[in-house]
């Protein structure tokens, strides 16, 4: 019996490649002391990720929209877990570190929803979802 075609959710969170959910968009983990590198081309079926020259910067308009998410949600939180405190420090505060905590996820997911979900001339090719 035949392995199935991997889903989309699947690659997306695994930040694998949006032509074959096989190859890794991304070397090494998302948290740690060196930068995050993303590899050219994918290794598995050597897609170019860069579609075009200056691509990723479309990148920073979902970075932005996960981080307005992010801030909205913390931002009520902190609200019912302080008591409805009203301390602009506190909320700066939490929030400072809500965005530094999640800088290298945006990083990273910014440049797969964009490659997954906002890229119309890429599209899935279930014949290079194989071993």
């Amino acid at each position: 019996m035949g392995k199935t075609s991997t889903p989309q959710l699947t690659a997306i969170i695994n930040c694998k490649c949006p032509k074959c959910r096989r190859g890794n968009i991304f070397e090494g983990p998302m948290y740690g002391f060196r930068a995050q590198k993303m590899n050219e081309d994918c290794p598995h079926c050597g897609f170019h990720f860069e579609v075009e020259p200056g691509y990723f910067y479309a990148a920073m308009y979902v970075s932005y929209a996960l981080v307005v998410a992010q801030l909205v949600t913390t931002g009520i939180l902190t609200f019912y877990l302080s008591n409805k405190s009203e301390s602009p420090m506190l909320y700066l505060g939490v929030m400072a570190a809500i965005i530094l905590a999640f800088s290298p996820f945006n990083f990273r997911y910014s440049r797969v929803i964009l490659l997954h979900l906002l890229s119309p001339n890429v599209k899935y090719n279930p014949m290079l979802d194989k071993d």
